[in-house]
């Protein structure tokens, strides 16, 4: 679904403290599908989150052969992270998607689930889904990274 908007911004703080996150679409590029073109962080502590994989929390992968579920553990991994710093996932300004393809369609199907998904939210900044031959678990076949503009008046917890 592409966003029926030019641009958006959302502020944080006080006025003295004051951080804004912009979402713009650029006129004379095609529409994304899904995620803008570009975030406009104004007053914030940038904060860049590692490739999040889809191992639980005992280490175990999620989702074997499964790419949408991978994602959709490597999505709450990295709203873990978020968490973590005192971040959500409307802090996040941009993000990368890797997947091992299973077949020819595979890439924008996982893209698509991942971004109607409770927490695809964070794939609707600047993204970018890129099909890779492999990555460092045995049998993953998702990893999303991103990076975070979090308020920086905000203390870490």
């Amino acid at each position: 679904m592409t966003p029926d908007y030019n641009w958006s911004a959302v502020s944080y703080g006080s006025a003295e403290n004051k951080m804004t996150i912009e979402h713009r679409n650029v006129e004379g590029l095609a529409a994304p599908p899904g995620y803008t073109h570009l975030a406009i962080a104004d007053g914030a502590r940038l904060i860049f989150v590692a490739g999040q994989v889809p191992l639980d929390r005992e280490g175990n992968l999620v989702g074997r052969d499964n790419p949408v579920q991978q994602g959709k553990q490597c999505l709450r991994n990295l709203a873990t992270c978020l968490a973590a710093c005192g971040a959500s996932l409307e802090d996040v300004v941009r993000t990368t998607v890797y997947v091992v393809p299973i077949d020819a369609d595979s890439l924008g199907r996982v893209w698509q689930e991942l971004l109607n998904s409770e927490l695809g939210r964070a794939l609707r900044t600047p993204a970018t889904l890129v099909g890779v031959a492999q990555l460092g678990y045995a049998g993953q076949l998702v990893e999303i990274e991103c990076t975070v503009a979090a308020n920086a008046s905000r203390p870490l917890p």
